[in-house]
């Protein structure tokens, strides 16, 4: 009896929880919220209802006297194929027939795919660079030249520094953080190292952003955009508001066979002028957004 009454709360805070869970979605005040703080409120409800879920089936099979555990809703369906697939064959313990005539035979088998995940793990590359001489002469050593590296005397490699990147800017981790992960797999880089990594990065990378530009610029439309970006005032220990330009082309939905691009600048301000330092040599169409009707663009 206690069980039961121990199922019976649970289903009580299942529902609780679905009700707090419709009210998020649909509450007077769902609108007043951000798309952020509406799926931040939701991946938390979520949370504590697939929990709740979980101890509900559980308290279930032990009321049933011995039931099988309900299997759980498969949510993965098609794997992608180009997704390496590792086999593990799980043979029965004893292959021989109880009938005592001989071994059993494969007739099929049951295939189940899951996804599976390598966590990131850190090696160390140990570069050998031998020596080589001739023993009858003495004319020198023959010895292979060292590789180059994207920071000049640094030890880490070019995948540790592109980690770093996709990182911040991709997955929106500061570096503070990553810190964190590195230190739990037993490599202490301090903020102001990484923070170097990525000031050197971006200073190589910049050819590839200026060729983008380039390319993009060869279209014949073209979208521009700012967003507000804040960045610290040196000197002054405030922030000052920047603006990051949004210089992109996307011609699938017109049947264009152009691929879509985008690359982005940095201006103190948002005023035309701005905006108009990039995209010089560009004689297209330019749809610019976000602005009022003083400081608009004089592009067609």
């Amino acid at each position: 009896m206690e069980t039961v009454a121990a199922l019976k709360e649970v289903t009580r805070q299942q529902e609780h929880l679905i009700a707090e869970l419709n009210h998020a979605l649909y509450g007077k005040r769902s609108g007043k919220l951000s798309e952020d703080q509406r799926r931040l409120a939701l991946e938390d409800l979520s949370i504590a209802l697939a929990e709740v879920e979980a101890e509900k089936e559980e308290r279930a099979v032990k009321v049933g006297a011995g039931a099988c555990k309900p299997a759980l809703p498969r949510t993965i369906r098609n794997l992608p194929a180009t997704l390496p697939r590792i086999e593990e064959i799980i043979e029965p313990d004893n292959l021989i027939c109880l009938c005592g005539f001989g071994v059993m035979h494969k007739i099929g088998e049951d295939r189940s795919e899951r996804p599976g995940v390598v966590p990131a793990w850190f090696r160390v590359i140990v570069t050998v660079r031998p020596k080589y001489a001739c023993q009858p002469c003495t004319d020198g050593v023959t010895q292979a030249l060292a590789p180059s590296h994207l920071v000049i005397g640094g030890l880490q490699t070019v995948a540790t520094i592109a980690l770093v990147l996709v990182s911040k800017f991709a997955d929106h981790l500061p570096l503070c953080r990553q810190r964190q992960i590195l230190v739990r797999t037993g490599l202490d880089r301090h903020r102001a190292v990484l923070a170097g990594w990525v000031g050197k990065a971006a200073f190589d990378l910049m050819p590839v952003v200026d060729r983008l530009a380039e390319d993009l610029k060869r279209s014949s439309k073209l979208f521009m955009d700012e967003t507000i970006s804040s960045l610290p005032d040196r000197g002054r220990g405030v922030t000052k508001t920047g603006y990051l330009w949004a210089l992109a082309q996307d011609d699938g939905p017109w049947g264009g066979d152009d691929p879509p691009g985008a690359v982005c600048f940095y201006a103190p301000g948002r005023a035309g002028e701005c905006a108009e330092t990039f995209v010089t040599c560009f004689d297209g169409i330019l749809q610019v957004d976000g602005y009022t009707d003083d400081n608009r663009l004089t592009k067609p």
